[in-house]
């Protein structure tokens, strides 16, 4: 991916991140491993989708600040486990498993965080 685009990436996710309810910290990005068809039913607001699987190969589409806070979360949270050991082989340093989805959804709508 060149530059540009890249660079185009990175500021619409950070805007999406400042102008998102649910995310609870503008600084962290927040990733759904899920599959297209799961992340379509329902996300959290502001997380982008890249499947567990991709997660070395698209992760720079994202990101290439290896200090980046990066939450991660599917339905349960092993998938985002997997993610999570990915990423850290890759030399992520600030990477989270967040869990589960319906989880984080639901303490956001309980802390009014959510749409």
């Amino acid at each position: 991916m060149n530059k540009i685009k890249m660079l185009g990436a990175t500021a619409l996710l950070s805007l999406s991140a400042l102008c998102s309810p649910l995310a609870l910290a503008a600084d962290k990005i927040w990733i759904d491993v899920r599959s297209v068809e799961e992340f379509q039913a329902g996300h959290l607001d502001g997380a982008v989708n890249i499947v567990h699987t991709d997660i070395a190969a698209k992760i720079a589409t994202v990101t290439q600040d290896k200090n980046a806070e990066i939450q991660l979360y599917c339905r349960s949270g092993r998938r985002s486990g997997l993610a999570e050991a990915e990423l850290k082989k890759l030399g992520f340093t600030n990477v989270h498993n967040a869990g589960g989805y319906e989880a984080l959804k639901a303490a956001a709508e309980k802390s009014g965080t959510s749409n």
